[in-house]
């Protein structure tokens, strides 16, 4: 099979950053589904390998983000058969999807959504599990609750904060302030369903103060080691406090006088380590599936970046470490 791969960490204007390799086609283990890719988008984790953590041999293949078509089924596969279209965000720890074909684990695969192509629905797993997880693991909301409360979107037009906004709005009962510091980054986050937009290159806690009550619930999505200091100043007493960024040191003392919650939110947990409820990754996409096939949900999808070939993903990473993209950049099969 053909796919996209790197040996050496290298500046994404360097050809060698990302090359088009062929690769032997692989074989679907128990649990497995042997999936023909069909999309694939770029998250801000794929840059970060790249740039950091060269392979030991041979090539890397990055990608996570994935929709396509089952071809093949593991001995012990139940959830899914061969024809099925899916959509799913991968193992941290496996071969990713910039490939023809890729194996996933059954249980962190959603059905597709029918009412989505291919590339749509392809920028939505790993946000969507992040925001998920951040709104009902890490915050312990339950749907239909946070009456009263509000959330904070720090990065409110980012892939994640795109769908957490949505989710939140959907599913909860909590008002959502999301921060965006550009014209169209503000409209954006509107159209996603905010209902107060402030900007984060001014100070947070006076934005957020003339908004009401300080917001029980805050979800910070890039620079948390520079936005800390207003979280502490702004959150409400006891509040909640998610971060999903890599901060090379983080001081949480501060946050002590408050008593807040801190949490880190890394939705590749569950299958890195085979957790017994990963399944609930399979459950929690087919339940956003249903949510976009009903009109409740959008794609996040906003830059097309072509096919998946080498050349196409160097320009895709160039966009993300631009720090200029909005949503999600996707990109489709050649085959």
């Amino acid at each position: 099979m053909q796919a996209i791969g790197f040996r050496e960490c290298l500046p994404i204007d360097d050809p060698r950053s990302l090359q088009d390799i062929d690769l032997p086609d692989p074989q679907p283990g128990p649990r497995d589904l042997l999936v023909e890719v069909k999309a694939v988008s770029v998250n801000p984790v794929d840059v970060k390998l790249r740039a950091r953590m060269a392979p030991d041999d041979g090539y890397r293949v990055l990608g996570f983000d994935a929709a396509g078509v089952v071809r093949a089924v593991g001995s012990a596969v139940t959830l899914f058969r061969p024809g099925d279209e899916v959509f799913y965000a991968g193992d941290i720890n496996r071969p990713g999807t910039n490939a023809e074909l890729h194996l996933v684990d059954e249980r962190i695969v959603g059905r597709k959504p029918a009412s989505l192509g291919f590339a749509d629905a392809a920028a939505l797993p790993l946000t969507a599990i992040t925001a998920w997880e951040l709104l009902f693991d890490s915050f312990d909301l339950t749907e239909g609750g946070g009456q009263g409360d509000s959330l904070l979107v720090i990065g409110g037009a980012g892939g994640v904060g795109s769908i957490l906004i949505q989710l939140a709005k959907q599913l909860t009962r909590l008002s959502v302030i999301a921060t965006a510091s550009r014209p169209e980054t503000q409209s954006w986050v509107r159209r996603m369903g905010a209902d107060a937009v402030i900007d984060h290159r001014e100070p947070l806690p006076p934005q957020v103060t003339k908004l009401g009550p300080a917001p029980r619930y805050v979800a910070s999505l890039t620079a948390s080691n520079r936005h800390l200091p207003a979280i502490a100043e702004l959150i409400a007493p006891r509040g909640e406090i998610g971060m999903i960024d890599d901060p090379q040191s983080l001081d949480i003392i501060p946050l002590k006088s408050k008593a807040l919650s801190f949490h880190w939110e890394f939705m590749f947990t569950r299958p890195a380590f085979a957790t017994a409820d990963m399944i609930v990754q399979h459950d929690l996409l087919n339940r956003v599936a249903d949510l976009v096939d009903q009109g409740r949900i959008r794609t996040t999808a906003n830059r097309d970046g072509g096919t998946i070939d080498a050349a196409s993903l160097r320009r895709a990473h160039a966009w993300q470490e631009s720090g200029q993209a909005i949503g999600k950049t996707v990109l489709v099969s050649r085959y």
